[in-house]
């Protein structure tokens, strides 16, 4: 890429940075993840992926890529609206109408901060399975029903919200999308406590929740359509994290070099290297195709598959080079790290699911 693009980019975070730290510290607390969203959005640096009438910069994917890397580089907490920049901003802006598209710079300024309403208990990894109704009223959808594990669905003031509004047709072809905000009368948001300790996930509740029929997002019925929109950035996402891996595995390796270390930690520490390269080989590979315009396919599974129960391998092996300061001492993020991958092979489709994908659309196994 351009290495003007860079230099830019490494000088505004010269500058911005410590100024930043003067005033927050090492925090990153969710007040500070919107602080350090504004700032990356006023320079034009928050979604660089996004077409510049829509306050971006028009950037393909490998591109974002590098900006993401030298950002990360600087050690600053994450955007807090990554779920509004990564995948609902670009879905809106595919299958928005102009006063829709209105939202785009709300999301970038944190002004508007969204999530996902897709996940409902007993469709999650089957999604199209999904209950949540929506009942055409005049000029509003009524809806009832549930949703869960719903990303910063505590901090959200808007959410994508995917719901059946014909309950007679195909599972696929009865969905709708709905742009809703979170402060209409019937939405009940409650936080689902994590194994960590945290709460980054809530589970939502509509009761005869009224939705006008303008913030139908795309057609209704056609929703799958939508939802493949968000899905395709989501695991694009997945991508971008394939090829971050190797460089956490990288860290590990130089922060314990010197470090007395059993032959048996470092075989493990060579194993989680040649792991981390091949899950970013696939990445690179699929942001390529990305960047010349084509659709990534099963590699995405592949690495989905592959990455996720890599890096709970990696967070195990954090934890026991941490040692007792892992559980109880100087190094907690060992011991909060460990705990949080867990989610890792459920989180954007459960392992056994992608097997099933991966043996019947590639291999062509036979199901059951």
């Amino acid at each position: 890429m351009s290495t003007e693009v860079l230099d830019e980019l490494r000088g505004f975070l010269d500058e911005a940075v410590p100024r930043f730290r003067e005033q927050f510290g090492d925090d990153a607390g969710w007040d500070t993840r919107i602080a350090w969203q504004r700032a990356m959005a006023e320079a034009g640096w928050a979604a660089p992926g996004w077409a510049a009438e829509n306050g971006g910069r028009a950037l393909p994917a490998h591109e974002v890529l590098a900006i993401e890397e030298v950002t990360a580089g600087y050690g600053m907490p994450p955007l807090a609206g990554m779920l509004g920049l990564k995948n609902v901003g670009p879905t809106l802006a595919a299958w928005g109408t102009p006063e829709q598209k209105q939202h785009l710079p709300r999301i970038l300024s944190t002004e508007e901060v969204w999530c996902q309403g897709f996940s409902e208990p007993g469709a999650g990894s089957d999604l199209a399975g999904l209950r949540t109704r929506a009942v055409r009223d005049g000029e509003d959808y009524v809806v009832n029903g549930q949703k869960i594990w719903t990303s910063n669905g505590m901090h959200a003031t808007h959410m994508e919200l995917l719901v059946r509004t014909d309950p007679d047709a195909p599972k696929h072809r009865g969905i709708s999308a709905l742009l809703v905000d979170m402060s209409t009368p019937g939405i009940e948001v409650r936080p689902i406590r994590q194994i960590n300790g945290q709460a980054e996930f809530a589970e939502v509740f509509f009761t005869d929740v009224r939705v006008p029929v303008e913030n139908l997002l795309g057609k209704e019925n056609d929703g799958w359509n939508v939802t493949m929109t968000t899905l395709g950035h989501e695991r694009s996402g997945v991508a971008i994290f394939a090829t971050r891996f190797e460089r956490e595995v990288r860290d590990l390796i130089a922060a314990h070099r010197g470090d007395d270390l059993t032959p048996v930690q470092q075989d493990t520490l060579v194993r989680h290297f040649i792991e981390a390269r091949v899950v970013a080989i696939l990445g690179e590979a699929t942001l390529s195709r990305v960047a010349a315009g084509e659709q990534p396919g099963s590699e995405q599974s592949v690495i989905k598959l592959v990455w996720s129960e890599a890096a709970q391998r990696l967070a195990a092996t954090k934890l026991d080079l941490a040692g007792i300061d892992g559980v109880a001492g100087d190094a907690p993020d060992a011991a909060d790290a460990y705990l949080s991958a867990r989610a890792m092979t459920i989180a954007a489709g459960t392992s056994p699911i992608v097997k099933n994908i991966l043996s019947e659309r590639v291999l062509g196994l036979p199901r059951g």
